[in-house]
């Protein structure tokens, strides 16, 4: 992985204005991504996962706004032969869809239906950002977006140029968004929830062909996903988040076999494997807090059972899990005075299973 970072996101705030009042829907989001680095973002529905990729790609609702931070987006420029750097929060729209939309990042959505209109030719819409972006001619854009249907795993891809998306299968248009997506050889990809709509065996098929281009192209990827399993077989750094911010971030491996923060720890819990009874499978106790009310001290402590007095007054830093330079927690559980908390019992057999499993598959992760 070369170590050129092409994203930096930093205190990033960011409100939407709804009729029961403002929603704090992100609170000081940090991330950072390097070129042919994957990392994923995780949590529960209405974390904030998605308002933060629609924010770098300045796609946000109407009724939301960015209140505060930046978005850095950097890349080289061959033909100045400079590092260009762009704060994307400062971009206006018509920049942002000129310069950085489909161009620099571009992004799958989970539902590609709704991703690709029902009234046009597969072939124009692979075509149209060529055409628009990269001023190719027609015959150019067609070559190459036959190229970009073989390349995500499209037979007869003349055939299928001239059919329209009701003539596809769920996996095919899936592929087809990805194409459209690679279309103009964007530096990054993001990926909403890109499988949730297909069954396991095309959502494996989907989640490989990712990587293969990755690996092929030097892409930059996010991934946005409540599903901790699709985590595990694509991510170099996880970021969990809760509540609109970031609350543990790490190598895949750290998180995932030592996780330290409560809400990962149910995360984990409620991951489904083969051998889960119905019965047994666990759930996050309450529910995910108003962004509309203030938040007085960390967030997850009326759902977390280790909760400390000073979780409800005071909102706890991103601390440094002791011997790592990269595995983050923010949660008063990681202070030195802290009282040792372990992690259930339940998920210690499980991560030992997830780490034989790994081993015979020979995986890191």
């Amino acid at each position: 992985m070369e170590h050129n970072k092409i994203l930096e996101i930093r205190d990033l705030n960011i409100s939407f204005q709804t009729g029961h009042g403002k929603v704090q829907a992100i609170r000081g989001v940090n991330l950072d991504l390097y070129q042919g680095q994957t990392i994923a973002i995780v949590g529960e529905s209405g974390s904030g996962k998605s308002v933060t990729t629609k924010a770098i790609m300045g796609i946000l609702a109407n009724n939301g706004h960015i209140d505060s931070g930046s978005i850095q987006y950097r890349w080289y420029d061959e033909l100045t032969e400079k590092e260009e750097v762009r704060d994307l929060v400062q971009l206006s729209q018509k920049e942002l869809q000129k310069e950085i939309r489909g161009r620099k990042i571009a992004m799958v959505f989970q539902d590609p239906m709704t991703a690709l209109n029902p009234t046009m030719t597969i072939g124009k819409q692979v075509m149209e950002a060529m055409i628009y972006h990269e001023k190719k001619s027609k015959q150019e854009a067609y070559k190459k977006a036959v190229e970009l249907l073989e390349l995500v795993g499209i037979h007869d891809a003349h055939k299928r140029m001239k059919q329209y998306p009701h003539q596809l299968s769920g996996g095919m248009r899936q592929r087809v968004v990805i194409a459209i997506a690679l279309s103009c050889d964007p530096y990054v990809l993001i990926c909403d929830e890109p499988t949730t709509a297909l069954d396991v065996t095309i959502q494996a098929k989907i989640l490989e062909l990712i990587q293969d281009i990755q690996k092929k192209k030097n892409l930059s990827v996010i991934y946005i996903t409540h599903d901790l399993g699709v985590v595990a077989k694509v991510a170099d750094v996880v970021n969990v988040m809760y509540a609109g911010k970031i609350v543990e971030t790490g190598l895949i491996e750290e998180v995932f076999y030592d996780p330290r923060h409560p809400y990962t720890w149910g995360l984990l819990s409620a991951m489904p494997d083969l051998d889960t009874d119905d019965d047994e499978l666990y759930t996050i106790p309450g529910s995910p807090v108003n962004l509309t009310e203030r938040i007085q001290g960390d967030a997850f402590a009326p759902r977390n059972a280790y909760a400390l007095n000073i979780d409800f007054r005071e909102e706890p830093p991103l601390i440094d899990v002791e011997g790592s330079t990269t595995h983050k927690v923010a949660s008063w559980l990681m202070h030195e005075q802290a009282p040792k908390v372990e992690m259930p019992q339940m998920l210690k057999k499980k991560i030992e299973k997830m780490k034989k499993e790994a081993k015979l598959h020979g995986t890191n992760s």
